[in-house]
């Protein structure tokens, strides 16, 4: 699984397509994940899916759309519709975890993640079942192990103009190489800090290397 992670928007709604495009354009991910409380990511992806096909473009009308845009048009025009269609329905990666107090379950190289808004949502249960917690309420990057479990958050979203911190409020989770690695993404998309859960630690130790650009100080095993 490759996961794309939003940070909240506080309603910069450019922000947010704009980040969310670079996921799915220039990081590769399956999935792109918006750990806000509001509906900030379901108006992107209707005004972009308004834009793809015109009009209303639930998926229950999409035979509507089609009679009326393909019953006598020439081949070609057949095929932008088609492929209109096609790029509304790859949309559907882009989702919200629920709002507060739910949460979503992700597995991660046989782990599980929960991703939610606020991390003091959390009981006992929840943080005893997983080994990645996700969280979107934070005020910068977060990097937290604790014992075998990793708590983590990538900030909220940051314009371009923002001075240049370490991260702007996206991530990428991947266990596609073994493990799981988060990567922190600045606003050009360029990996601002790697950190990495060795695969073989399955129990009560969590390792956490040190990123490709992160801090020397910042969190190591426990």
């Amino acid at each position: 699984m490759r996961l794309g992670v939003l940070g909240p928007a506080r309603s910069d709604l450019v922000t947010l397509a704009r980040s969310a495009q670079l996921l799915l354009d220039s990081a590769g991910v399956e999935k792109v994940l918006y750990l806000g409380p509001d509906d900030a990511l379901d108006r992107v992806v209707s005004a972009w899916a308004s834009e793809l096909v015109g009009g209303n473009p639930s998926s229950e009308l999409v035979f509507q759309r089609a009679a009326a845009a393909c019953a006598k048009a020439a081949p070609e025009a057949i095929e932008t519709f088609v492929a209109a269609e096609r790029a509304r329905q790859r949309l559907s990666v882009l989702t919200s975890v629920p709002r507060p107090p739910g949460r979503t379950i992700e597995l991660f190289d046989g782990r599980i993640a929960l991703l939610l808004y606020d991390k003091a949502t959390l009981d006992e249960d929840d943080i005893a079942g997983a080994t990645l917690l996700v969280f979107g309420r934070a005020d910068g990057p977060v990097l937290h192990p604790i014992g075998s479990r990793l708590f983590f958050s990538p900030g909220p979203l940051r314009g371009e103009d923002a001075p240049a911190p370490d991260a702007h409020g996206i991530a990428v989770i991947d266990d596609q190489g073994g493990g799981i690695r988060i990567d922190l993404l600045d606003s050009t998309g360029a990996i601002a800090r790697t950190e990495r859960v060795d695969s073989r630690l399955r129990g009560a130790k969590m390792k956490i290397q040190a990123g490709e650009k992160g801090d020397p100080g910042g969190p190591q095993s426990t």
